[in-house]
């Protein structure tokens, strides 16, 4: 069946070496339709990010654009506005009729932490064909904070996929029809639109902004540093905020959005050009986010960055979609049942390094 393997599908690729490892993989890493990359030992700083290209590997290009080479295996720091590649730790041996895309991880976004796969032959960023037979490779570039690594850290995470998995509006309209797929009226347009949240029902607490000179962030301290220390609180009572050039933002979206056991989603821009801005979207949404219990949803915590010119962003613009793909079987385990779920349920939330003040 056409869709994107679910976690049972990726356990039996582990086991029969399509996807392989100098180290085995661990259980965790395995999420209900995603596969969690590691990052190797060394890291090459980067005079600039770049792609092998058709018929070239990552190897043959690194002496283009290697400045230094660093062990990661005590810890390094990989500083702000660098370019970084670090070999994963995972190779991959794809089957036919098999093709696989990445994402960043939610934290990893949510700390601006620009991350990339690459691999051999590449022409595109986060893409690998049908039948791939080779390393990867992250592309590291941090963008608001440098930040502490080590060898194992989850940065981004990688889904396989059979045939043609994406729903239709059509498609999308009678699913949501069936099961409601976003509180409020559905904006259904290539994708589910979603909008900003600058009216909350409790308090004037809008979002936050990256401080712009902040310390470094050890990623595997959880709940270690105060927010206060890197972010300033945006609030706002007149549903209007303006962001600034090169400045960096998390939001939430207005709308409360489900994802049901029987499919994924990944988080797009609405339109190329929407204003001066862009959004992050890192994001991947698992089978089961926002799902179950009273099923009431959960925000889209959206990761956003001005470019060029000042901008006025309004309460309810449309600044994003969400693109559901079918899963080609239901997962054995869904999002925030029974794994380490970080953000099931979520508001507006920073990155789970940080606690409130």
């Amino acid at each position: 069946m056409n869709g994107v393997l679910p976690d049972s599908a990726l356990r039996q690729l582990i086991e029969n070496g399509a996807i392989s490892a100098e180290l085995p993989i661990l259980p965790e890493q395995v999420q209900p339709a995603s596969l969690d990359l590691r990052l190797g030992t060394t890291a090459w700083r980067l005079r600039a990010s770049f792609l092998s290209g058709r018929g070239r590997k990552v190897s043959e290009r690194l002496a283009d654009f290697e400045m230094h080479r660093m062990d990661l295996t005590d810890g390094a720091v990989l500083e702000k506005g660098c370019v970084y590649l670090v070999p994963l730790m995972e190779r991959l041996t794809l089957p036919k009729g098999l093709d696989a895309v990445a994402n960043a991880k939610s934290s990893t976004g949510r700390l601006d932490l620009l991350t990339r796969l690459v691999t051999d032959e590449g022409t595109e960023f986060d893409r690998l064909p049908e039948g791939y037979d080779g390393p990867i490779y992250a592309e590291i570039c941090p963008r608001s904070f440098s930040v502490l690594v080590r060898p194992g850290m989850r940065l981004n995470q990688l889904r396989l996929r059979q045939g043609q998995a994406v729903l239709s509006d059509n498609d999308l309209r009678a699913l949501h029809a069936l099961e409601p797929l976003v509180t409020g009226d559905a904006l259904i347009d290539d994708g589910l639109g979603f909008s900003v949240d600058l009216r909350p029902t409790q308090g004037d607490l809008v979002g936050y902004r990256a401080r712009p000179h902040s310390g470094v962030i050890d990623l595997d301290r959880i709940g270690a540093y105060r927010a206060s220390d890197f972010w300033d609180e945006l609030h706002t009572t007149d549903g209007q905020l303006i962001l600034d050039p090169g400045a960096f933002y998390i939001l939430v979206s207005r709308e409360a959005v489900s994802i049901p056991p029987e499919y994924a989603a990944e988080m797009a821009p609405y339109l190329a050009m929407v204003g001066e801005f862009r959004v992050h979207y890192a994001g991947f949404f698992d089978p089961g986010f926002g799902h179950g219990q009273a099923g009431l949803g959960a925000r889209g915590v959206l990761e956003v960055r001005c470019h060029e010119a000042p901008f006025a962003l309004e309460h309810g613009q449309v600044v994003g979609r969400l693109v559901y793909e079918r899963m080609a079987e239901r997962p054995r385990q869904l999002y925030g049942t029974g794994i380490a779920s970080n953000y099931q349920g979520q508001g507006l939330k920073l990155a789970k390094q940080f606690v409130a003040g």
